[in-house]
């Protein structure tokens, strides 16, 4: 009987606090919207999760909680709502910290409390709380090994730093990369390897000299693997995907692979961000705090591990298929100057216009 009498206590210890925590999850209402640059197959996975973590409350787009854009365009959007004083979001989730920044100081920003975040996060945040990383996107370049003889035999040479890319004479129009002015993680590219610490405007003038292609993610892989191009700057992610869903559909594909540079990586963690009551949509932060916090939980940051992102998390050992382990791309991290992106990124979207766009 004692047996049982305690089975029956743990019992319902257990059911209060499932039922307890579904108490808290059940109080947050209202409707939300959330500007995020994630690819499409990742907002889809965070919505399912969020409608089942927060069953109260309504997605405030067309039945999904994410209005998707590019970072560049996202932030164009913003600029554009901020003129009414007024954006059309309660909720930030973009590739480009530099624009944290930026909505901090304009006083847009809703200050979250995340508890443990000193001990659990091992990229940088606000320490008052206005915004933390989520996700963590790896900038790499991507060559197809099934045809690197072929291109050493045209004297073309697969480079294998992200100075060579731009300064190898022999890619001269066998390179590929995406828009900075639409995609925020290749800005966080090119800002971080113009910084003067780094490469400078001679970048991208070498980026120039070798008629660099302007292309997108899965118009660079298509080209690499049919040999129209050498290699291009791309997201890991987007290789790392692009190989999986092969093995999924039952063709393991050998002719795309990484290279992470030996010049070192470019990290670039997206940030999380609360808009205040009075700047956002539907006035609703409570809501959005509980969110923010939920995005900081370890069962989201399993979703952005199935994203083929890399977690936050300074004790998440787990890493996205096929990449390397987190610590060891810190190690190597290239690292951006997020303050000057943010007090410069009219100068570095000029020069790259300039220079490179305009060529």
């Amino acid at each position: 009987m004692k047996r049982l009498a305690a089975l029956l206590i743990v019992m319902c210890l257990v059911l209060g606090a499932g039922s307890g925590a579904l108490a808290v999850n059940e109080s947050v209402r209202g409707e939300l919207v959330i500007y995020s640059s994630m690819y499409q197959f990742v907002l889809d996975m965070l919505d399912d999760a969020l409608a089942k973590e927060f069953p109260n409350l309504k997605p405030g787009s067309d039945g999904s909680f994410f209005v998707y854009g590019g970072t560049s365009r996202l932030i164009n959007r913003i600029y554009g709502e901020m003129e009414d004083g007024v954006l059309d979001c309660d909720m930030l989730l973009v590739a480009e910290p530099a624009l944290s920044l930026e909505l901090k100081e304009a006083g847009y920003l809703e200050p979250v409390t995340v508890e443990g975040a000193a001990e659990n996060l091992r990229f940088p945040y606000d320490e008052e709380g206005y915004w933390y990383p989520v996700r963590v996107c790896n900038m790499v370049l991507a060559y197809n090994p099934e045809k690197e003889a072929e291109w050493a035999a045209r004297g073309v040479n697969i480079p294998k730093t992200f100075e060579a890319f731009a300064a190898d004479r022999s890619l001269k129009g066998f390179t590929a990369m995406g828009d900075p002015m639409s995609s925020g993680t290749t800005f966080a590219a090119v800002a971080s390897l113009t910084q003067t610490n780094h490469y400078g405007r001679q970048y991208l003038r070498g980026l120039a000299a070798n008629d660099i292609q302007i292309i997108s993610g899965s118009q660079s892989i298509k080209m690499i693997r049919s040999g129209e191009i050498a290699c291009a700057m791309i997201l890991e992610e987007s290789v790392l995907k692009a190989r999986h869903d092969a093995g999924e559909a039952g063709e393991p594909i050998t002719d795309l692979a990484c290279i992470y540079p030996e010049d070192g990586v470019i990290l670039i963690p997206s940030t999380v961000m609360t808009v205040t009551d009075e700047h956002s949509r539907n006035g609703n932060a409570d809501a959005c705090r509980a969110v923010e916090q939920w995005f900081l939980s370890e069962d989201a940051q399993k979703i952005i591990l199935n994203g083929f992102m890399h977690s936050v998390f300074r004790t998440m050992e787990e890493i996205p298929e096929g990449s390397v382990d987190t610590n060891e791309l810190i190690e190597k991290d290239l690292g951006v100057n997020w303050e000057n992106v943010y007090h410069s990124r009219e100068e570095i979207n000029l020069a790259w216009t300039e220079i490179v766009a305009n060529r």
